[in-house]
């Protein structure tokens, strides 16, 4: 087989070694395909037309694996592209059937929701967990016009991976979200205040502490503290 591959050989690199009425059957198995994937993806539900979840994105891959390879291979039949995405459906549909009777294997399956803010400050240790930086939950609270932490009453981090935000009814002085190095619009937004706050996760600093720069925060352990800022 090596002593038969040739750089210059064109029309094996772009019409391959199959006849050429397989390139007339490659349009019937895809039309096949594509109504298979029709098919399946109406019977898993309207979620796979949207944001999917974990096993959502599972049976999706295990779909295109399924499908792949009996578009292009001439001596594959779609019988078991068929049968394939037959189980996987099969399978999607129990366990959402299961998860709707028992929340422990809905968790399981499904993930499960982590605050990573609650009451203006971080949970550095949900969010480490959940691999979330301070930068891209900054990224997201400005996105909801949120310029300081005092704004957020809860931060949840769903099972699909999109966030979820409930706004206080009164802003507290909270910790920064706007880029550090924006003074300007950050002057402009924001004024400081009185009131100490861990600059790693947004804890107020105790009032006994007095000017003790070695003191921890009770909440992530750290010494680095910063003045919160409230809404011009």
């Amino acid at each position: 087989m090596p002593d038969n591959i040739s750089l210059s050989d064109w029309g094996r690199i772009i019409m391959g070694e199959v006849p050429a009425e397989f390139y007339l059957e490659i349009i019937i198995r895809a039309f096949l395909v594509y109504l298979l994937l029709m098919v399946c993806m109406r019977a898993l539900g309207k979620r796979m037309a949207k944001q999917i979840s974990r096993i959502e994105m599972s049976a999706m891959v295990a779909l295109a694996s399924a499908v792949g390879v009996p578009i292009l291979v001439a001596d594959r039949g779609m019988l078991p592209a068929f049968i394939c995405a037959g189980i996987v459906v099969l399978i999607t549909r129990l366990i959402a059937k299961y998860s709707l009777h028992n929340q422990r294997f809905e968790q399981i399956t499904h993930g499960d929701i982590d605050i990573l803010v609650e009451d203006s400050v971080m949970k550095i240790d949900k969010m480490e967990r959940v691999l979330i930086s301070r930068e891209r939950l900054f990224t997201e609270l400005r996105a909801k016009n949120l310029p300081h932490l005092g704004h957020v009453k809860r931060m949840y981090l769903e099972a699909d991976g999109n966030f979820s935000v409930i706004a206080r009814e009164k802003p507290v002085p909270g910790l920064v979200t706007l880029p550090y190095w924006d003074t300007e619009f950050i002057n402009e937004k924001l004024k400081s205040t009185d009131v100490t706050i861990c600059y790693i996760c947004g804890t107020r600093k105790p009032d006994n502490s007095g000017h003790n720069g070695s003191t921890r925060c009770t909440s992530c352990g750290k010494t680095d503290w910063t003045q919160a800022s409230i809404d011009r």
